[in-house]
């Protein structure tokens, strides 16, 4: 990667971020009349559903603080930051028990929890950011508290009957991984005291039960001793998630200096990159079959926006780690598809869903899934790394 190559791909990420991304997601989502944020938008911006999805409460508050700490002080982000806290704190809780909503109506009147804790890790980095932000032991209270009750509920689930019986039992990637870039976040924002200790138990339980060097595969759902489960729900992959989790454990190798995880983090993405890249069509692929055979869900061929946002951020931190130049080329080719489909030149924004082939499925710009999360981590990450010395 030639210095031409690393000056544009900066003004890409960095432009995309600051003139693009964000000036869509706060003219449009900001609800100055409930609070919080309003994500389920049309292509041209506007509000098709009012309900408030508690995912991207905490996502965007948290991106708003981890921008006003790490890029600028803008006080407008602080503002919206402590906007989007504001409405955490007031409606996101449920008061019976102490964990959090999945989805609310507009004034924050709550429809759903789910059976997992998910909302509970997004909150606790949003609080994070702003306890770093504004020096206020409250919001370090509410991150450390936040996170424990992600843990907490995950390993032991009290007051939610299980969505299946005892016949199978498995175990899934999503809890450590996500315990993994949690801890990660909340050491860098309020000091975590037993942050390491949680990142090592989680990356442990990944190498152990979801890691298969035999088949060269990173397994989505295993058994519960870490066995391979030959059924539709056992052999679906997720590349995209995989190769989410390979960056987060590269990153800990980088903070660490630990080659052992960075290798980790690269085989991952290699397995993982072979499994999903599209090689007719180009992007990754949604869901593929462990064994090549037909998956179940009906969008496995489908291009959405996230998978191509945390591989573009895979490539180029494995290729600035090794210095081989395949994670480059690997980089080079998910980023211009990736920019070549899913960027909406007339309004801004990227579409979310596109077909096998890169037409567009549908023209929405957010939903309680997609909200200013994915890829604004994305341009603002990559952004940081070319900024710091190439290999």
């Amino acid at each position: 990667m030639d210095e031409l190559r690393r000056n544009q791909l900066i003004a890409t990420y960095r432009d995309g971020l600051l003139n693009d991304t964000l000036p869509f997601w706060i003219t449009h989502s900001v609800d100055r009349q409930h609070g919080g944020f309003m994500t389920s938008l049309n292509r041209d911006g506007t509000v098709i559903d009012t309900d408030k999805s508690v995912w991207q409460q905490g996502r965007f508050t948290w991106l708003l603080g981890e921008l006003y700490n790490n890029v600028e002080q803008r006080d407008e982000w602080l503002e919206l930051a402590k906007h989007g806290a504001e409405f955490l704190d007031q409606h996101c809780f449920d008061p019976s028990d102490g964990r959090m909503w999945f989805h609310l109506a507009r004034d924050g009147s709550p429809i759903r929890k789910r059976r997992y804790a998910f909302s509970e890790s997004f909150a606790a980095i949003a609080y994070g950011e702003l306890a770093k932000a504004t020096g206020e032991d409250r919001y370090a209270e509410r991150a450390q508290q936040t996170f424990q009750r992600f843990i907490d509920h995950n390993l032991n689930p009290q007051g939610t009957q299980s969505k299946y019986t005892a016949t199978r039992p498995t175990r899934d990637m999503g809890f450590p991984m996500i315990t993994i870039v949690t801890a990660q976040q909340l050491r860098g924002s309020i000091e975590l005291a037993n942050a390491d200790e949680w990142i090592d138990r989680s990356i442990d339980d990944i190498r152990q039960h979801h890691i298969k060097p035999d088949i060269q595969c990173v397994m989505e759902t295993v058994q519960a001793d870490g066995g391979l489960l030959d059924h539709f729900d056992g052999r679906t992959l997720n590349p995209g998630h995989a190769i989410e989790c390979a960056w987060f454990i590269m990153q800990e190798g980088k903070i660490r200096g630990d080659q052992g995880l960075i290798q980790t983090g690269c085989q991952m993405l290699d397995w993982m990159w072979q499994r999903g890249w599209d090689q007719e069509h180009g992007g990754l692929l949604y869901f593929v079959d462990v064994n090549g055979l037909p998956v179940q869900e009906y969008w496995h061929d489908m291009k959405f926006w996230w998978p191509q946002c945390e591989a573009i951020i895979a490539t180029l931190l494995a290729f600035q780690l090794t210095g081989d130049p395949k994670y480059a080329d690997w980089h080079r080719q998910i980023h211009e598809w990736a920019h070549d489909h899913f960027p909406d030149p007339q309004h801004g924004e990227w579409f979310g869903y596109l077909h096998r082939d890169g037409s567009v499925s549908s023209q929405l710009k957010g939903n309680r899934w997609k909200g200013p999360f994915h890829m604004p981590r994305m341009q603002m990450t990559c952004w940081q790394m070319l900024s710091e010395q190439s290999p």
